[in-house]
């Protein structure tokens, strides 16, 4: 129940300063307003801001992302036939298969693209979307395969691993930002808003057990990891002269 304000009665608040009036509601405000945690530096406050699904599943295209420019990285040496960088981009292989399709992607389409679907709305995108899925998936098993072990020293398999990381980066980065701007969006459109905020539980969960309580993290400071042994870590490298 809501506390009332002191009792000042209308007109005495309209005989006594401004000043003083604000002071009385401020205090009054103050005393129902929920205290900060107590815990010291870095507690979490009594109610956090909820992460939505589509927030979620955006955050994580942030590190699809940057397994992106991991793979150009790679693609680059590959074709300026420096040496091969099997192990960081296996490394980047495992994360996407691990994270984007066992994980993203699968929550994509069991929840997303379904209600859409079962909604009729953007049901020819859905389909293009999850061909997509499937098709990188195959290429995430040739790349894979391709950096199990030391890297070959022939050129025709370095030219078939840059093919096929040069089609993952080509097919993903519109498949991506047509997600962003235009499914997920249209997600708040076909969920009764109690579902829609259900989903962003769905997701969490099922987030922490598959990697952990701080999973999403972790798995960004593995995608770090390997930015940092190509040398592509540093941000500022990308700025335009």
């Amino acid at each position: 129940m809501t506390e009332q304000l002191p009792a000042v009665g209308r007109r005495t608040l309209l005989g006594i300063s401004a000043s003083a009036a604000g002071a009385i509601v401020l205090a009054a405000c103050d005393r129902t307003r929920p205290k900060p945690s107590s815990g010291g530096p870095g507690t979490p406050a009594e109610e956090e801001v909820p992460v939505t699904a589509p927030e979620d599943l955006m955050r994580e295209h942030g590190v699809l992302k940057r397994v992106l420019l991991i793979y150009q990285e790679g693609i680059r040496r590959l074709q300026a036939g420096e040496p091969s960088p099997a192990e960081a981009l296996n490394a980047a292989a495992e994360v996407v298969r691990s994270f984007i399709e066992d994980y993203h992607a699968r929550l994509e389409e069991r929840y997303v693209f379904a209600k859409l679907e079962q909604a009729g709305k953007l049901t020819d995108l859905t389909g293009v979307l999850r061909t997509q899925h499937q098709r990188g998936r195959v290429l995430t098993d040739r790349v894979l395969a391709a950096t199990a072990a030391a890297a070959a020293s022939a050129q025709p398999a370095r030219d078939a691993l840059a093919q096929d990381m040069s089609a993952f980066v080509r097919m993903y980065e519109p498949h991506e930002a047509r997600e962003d701007t235009v499914v997920f969006p249209a997600l708040r459109d076909v969920m009764p808003a109690a579902e829609f905020r259900d989903m962003a539980e769905i997701f969490e969960d099922e987030e922490h057990r598959r990697f952990g309580q701080d999973g999403f993290h972790v798995v960004v400071d593995k995608v770090a990891d390997i930015e940092k042994s190509l040398g592509i870590y540093d941000l500022s490298t990308f700025t335009a002269t």
